[in-house]
């Protein structure tokens, strides 16, 4: 307050300076001309130090106003600072969502055919907007973005580039290559006011080999030039089902590479593969790379990445002794034989969650994506394309890892890594209030990476029951409790460990170390 009133001050004296100098001027020009001058100078400055002054008064409250802030803890929804928690009431969380009963957008339970989609209905992960879309509610959207930059680091670690292209694509990209015919009535296509026609884009392989090409001066030594997006699609399914495993709407991360020959296309295929190997096993996923039809995209090498799981849609044989595993649509089914060690094959399902393509110069050619050789020569390049289905992976990691009643995440895609529950109000426990609050506080000061990544359920109005069932169902990787064993001295907690089921009690200290061994992306 003090700096704030001499700050006054010499506004003051500013502006009474600024007032003295058309008074002297009037002995020179007139006394009236100036005294007017004067009179209309003296009234604007008056107005400015009243506006001045009311600025000041506005500031100095807002500084009484912050420091009543940091002194007490303020309760947010985004990801917090310093002195802020996470609150659980603040969630755009549709409760109606998070009943045992819940129908999709038919009005239908039978709708509900799998058992990730009914959960991420009953939690409120997501809402239906259409037959097959969906609005992402901000749990989803957080898993989905810690995702995408799992896919990030690495498809960036093997040397890809983010780009962005329009969903919008031209038909005559598409008609270049026929499958603008060939697609059928899977694209979905409109017409623009002047009559030219388009597609919304369910893969990008026309634009980027379009773009690509209209960089003359592409260089062998730019290459291998691996391209990559992650994006909306489209595909108009005629069934969509099985809620974000099979949709209208979807995203995907979709690279395309361009290689000097076809030795070192290969040499990029594997590496981008080896890359999708990785990234599943760090999702603690259990994958098999399947050989795979080109399909309509093409190429003369396809493989897919399967999720093992009964509601699969894609059939799959495999070999228990060389790992050799095809979808069956490049098989004869009256194969029972591996044709690489000759071994018995076992069938199982699938749901496919990533492809690769090896193209060659099917698109190069048709487009002139031509690159200068080392001996000068313009030359064809050669291709790859390499999909992932983020809204498909999230979906799929949820059919394969949750219970019947509750939802397990892969412990780097959960929306929040830490759910703290204090005691009901008005209950015995309640006096153990501020000793977990307190907790709350030192967890996200003391662990750098779990800011923004603990939640405290403040709904104190229910149960620690009740509100352990919630967590149970949205499946926080742990969760952390002030029961009766809060009011010991020193104070224990009930820390859930979700996805191993484990339960411990722990002082502020060991919840510390425990939490301090967590991994965020």
């Amino acid at each position: 307050m003090t700096w704030w009133l001499s700050r006054l001050k010499v506004l003051k004296r500013n502006e009474v300076t600024a007032v003295r100098s058309p008074i002297v001027k009037a002995e020179t020009e007139g006394f009236e001309a100036s005294l007017f001058y004067a009179a209309r100078r003296y009234q604007g400055v008056m107005e400015g130090l009243l506006t001045r002054c009311r600025t000041l008064s506005v500031l100095t409250t807002c500084s009484l106003h912050h420091s009543r802030y940091t002194i007490h803890k303020c309760y947010h929804h985004c990801a917090p600072g310093r002195g802020q928690r996470l609150v659980f009431s603040r969630m755009f969380q549709p409760q109606n969502l998070r009943e045992d009963q819940v129908l999709s957008l038919d009005g239908k339970a039978s709708s509900l055919t799998c058992k990730s989609q009914r959960l991420m209905l009953q939690v409120g992960l997501i809402l239906p907007a259409g037959p097959g879309c969906f609005h992402l509610m901000p749990y989803t959207v957080r898993a989905m973005e810690k995702l995408v930059r799992v896919i990030d680091q690495e498809m960036q670690a093997i040397g890809g580039q983010k780009i962005n292209m329009p969903s919008l694509s031209p038909a005559e990209l598409w008609r270049a290559t026929s499958r603008w015919d060939l697609m059928g009535r899977e694209l979905l296509r409109l017409r623009d006011r002047h009559g030219k026609e388009y597609c919304l884009g369910p893969t990008h392989e026309e634009a980027v080999t379009a773009l690509v090409a209209s960089q003359k001066k592409l260089s062998y030594k730019q290459l291998p030039l691996l391209l990559y997006q992650v994006t909306r699609k489209f595909r108009d399914e005629p069934r969509p089902r099985f809620g974000l495993l099979r949709g209208r709407e979807f995203y995907m991360k979709d690279m395309y590479t361009f290689d000097s020959s076809s030795e070192a296309a290969h040499e990029t295929y594997g590496l981008v593969c080896d890359a999708y190997c990785r990234l599943f096993n760090r999702l603690g996923l259990q994958w098999m790379k399947a050989r795979a039809d080109v399909g309509s995209i093409g190429g003369t090498m396809s493989h897919e990445f399967q999720l093992p799981v009964d509601i699969g849609e894609d059939q799959l044989v495999v070999c228990p002794s060389c790992h050799f595993s095809a979808n069956t649509e490049i098989l004869d089914l009256s194969q029972k034989i591996c044709p690489d060690c000759q071994g018995p094959l076992t069938e199982t399902k699938g749901i496919e969650v990533g492809h690769t393509f090896y193209l060659g110069t099917k698109y190069s050619s048709i487009f002139n994506a031509h690159f200068t050789s080392a001996h000068g020569k313009s030359l064809l390049a050669e291709m790859g394309c390499y999909g992932l289905g983020v809204t498909r992976i999230l979906a799929a990691a949820i059919e394969v890892l949750s219970t019947e009643d509750c939802i397990r995440w892969p412990s780097l895609l959960a929306p929040y890594q830490v759910c703290v529950i204090p005691p009901k109000k008005g209950s015995k426990e309640a006096a153990a209030t501020e000793i977990v609050e307190q907790l709350y506080d030192d967890v996200t000061e003391a662990v750098p990476q779990l800011r923004g990544e603990v939640l405290l359920d403040d709904r104190t109005h229910l149960t620690i029951g009740n509100r352990l069932k919630d967590a149970n169902k949205l499946g926080y990787p742990y969760v952390i409790i002030a029961g009766k064993r809060a009011l010991e001295d020193p104070a224990h907690f009930e820390v859930w460990s979700q996805n191993t089921g484990e339960v411990v009690f722990l002082t502020k200290d060991g919840v510390m170390e425990l939490l301090t061994g967590v991994h965020v992306v």
